[in-house]
């Protein structure tokens, strides 16, 4: 599925470049101090500073609302099914006991010996739709589990399976941070999903997994604190494993199937005039993918295993997990606007003159500036979703029009956004409270393996991008 860019009419500002780029840096100035000093919530502090700066920038009354509300629009339209569609589906997975049922049966392949392997494996397939912090804390009474029964210390577990979780949270859609990267710079859902786990899997072996062995080791050897009961399951009727990875890879399997038939289309290998075709490029499409897989995952997991009436059971189900990811869906939308906002007053243009002048490579930049507004306000999704912002118009300033590129630039600013983890990141504390880690362990292992994962995939794609672009 081809996201439309960020893109709104622009309007007249006047004003001379030195000024649009003083009016930039004190937007991003703001932004941080609404969202670090005063603790403003994203959402509100995204809105306001995209208002001030159309407004400073001289975008007239008539102009100012759709100035504002087209971008959010659309960058709504891109992102509020695909993290919907996910957030049920991984909340359907957590609560039938397939996240258990995934995690023995790879321990069981793999040996209790290869136990962190196992771990960090299911970790890495389960967290394809499920966000980090909610695939932790499914993940986290197992990891309890085989620690109490293995030894050798609780991180030597857990680590290898954060790791996972970090880098499918930061890299690969449906998660909210390249989803709403890929709308905002205009790239393919597709091509980003293919290019993520292209630079992610090399990047989760070695910086999530291999690198975690060796830290969990250099560190203190922690208990299994009792924090958690029993991860949800469904004891009369557990799902099978080949349900639970049928369900996790459907999705990956229809995406990967609507870009190569799109790809062939296009080269003339395959008619995309056939009914055939069209039909399977329509389910490949991300949302359609996504929903189909979640609707199997009801009738799989939820109706079939009832015998009795389902009551409210499915319909409150779908509401716990569609109610926590509202304020990222809005968050998302409100970087869109500010990336809108930037576009329109000739900001977007001023700022890839600036590039240009200092002969910055366009990835490299947004991999930086992702690195600082992660490190100065926390959230990775924020970060990614307004340093696409910030570059989405000096990427179409600059004529990249390659799929493939913009798709690589995408993955790029989402590693920069996973990276330097700390005290300001409620995954931090989150991760580092559960596990019974104080701060300063915490910034050894759990800092140091974020960092890792995104200096490798931005290295790695690069790379990818040298040879495409």
């Amino acid at each position: 599925m081809v996201l439309l860019p960020m893109t709104t009419q622009a309007v007249t500002s006047g004003l001379p470049v030195p000024a649009l780029l003083l009016i930039a840096v004190a937007a991003i100035a703001v932004l941080l101090f609404l969202i670090i000093k005063v603790r403003m919530h994203a959402f509100f502090a995204l809105i306001i500073v995209s208002l001030l700066t159309a407004v400073v920038a001289g975008v007239s009354a008539d102009e100012l609302l759709d100035t504002l509300i087209g971008p959010f629009g659309r960058t709504l339209g891109n992102v509020a099914l695909l993290v919907g569609f996910g957030a049920v589906l991984g909340r359907i997975v957590e609560t039938s006991g397939g996240a258990k049922v995934l995690a023995d049966h790879l321990l069981h392949r793999f040996g209790e010996k290869r136990a962190p392997l196992a771990l960090s494996v299911a970790s890495l397939l389960f967290g394809f739709p499920i966000f980090l912090d909610a695939g932790f804390i499914v993940m986290l009474p197992i990891i309890y589990t085989v620690a109490r029964r293995l030894g050798g210390g609780l991180l030597l577990y857990a680590l290898p399976a954060t790791g996972a979780f970090l880098m499918m949270h930061a890299l690969v859609p449906p998660h909210p941070g390249p989803v709403a990267a890929a709308g905002i710079v205009g790239a393919d859902v597709g091509l980003v999903l293919m290019v993520a786990l292209l630079v992610g899997l090399p990047t989760w072996y070695v910086a999530g997994y291999r690198l975690a062995l060796v830290l969990a080791k250099r560190s203190p050897e922690l208990p299994v604190p009792n924090l958690l009961g029993e991860p949800p399951k469904n004891d009369t009727n557990p799902p099978k494993f080949s349900t639970v990875l049928l369900l996790l890879l459907l999705p990956l399997v229809l995406i990967f199937l609507n870009t190569g038939l799109n790809t062939l289309s296009a080269s003339g290998v395959v008619p995309a005039d056939a009914l055939w075709v069209q039909i399977l490029v329509f389910i490949g499409n991300t949302p359609i993918a996504l929903l189909i897989s979640t609707l199997l995952a009801m009738y799989l997991l939820v109706v079939r295993p009832r015998t009795g009436s389902l009551g409210g059971a499915l319909e409150d189900l779908v509401d716990d997990a569609l109610a926590p990811v509202c304020s990222i869906i809005l968050i998302t939308g409100a970087g869109g606007m500010f990336g809108g906002v930037l576009t329109a007053t000739g900001i977007g243009g001023a700022m890839a003159n600036g590039l240009d002048a200092i002969g910055l490579p366009l990835i490299l930049a947004g991999f930086l500036v992702a690195v600082i507004m992660r490190v100065a306000q926390g959230s990775a999704t924020v970060a990614g979703t307004t340093a696409a912002g910030l570059m989405a118009p000096a990427i179409a300033a600059s004529g990249v029009t390659n799929p493939l590129a913009l798709a690589c630039i995408v993955v790029a600013i989402v590693a920069g956004a996973i990276t330097f983890s700390h005290v300001n990141d409620s995954g931090f504390w989150l991760v580092s409270r559960f596990l019974g880690m104080s701060t300063t362990t915490a910034l050894k292992t759990w800092t140091v393996i974020a960092t890792a994962i995104g200096f490798m995939a931005f290295g790695l794609v690069w790379i990818l991008y040298l040879f495409v672009s």
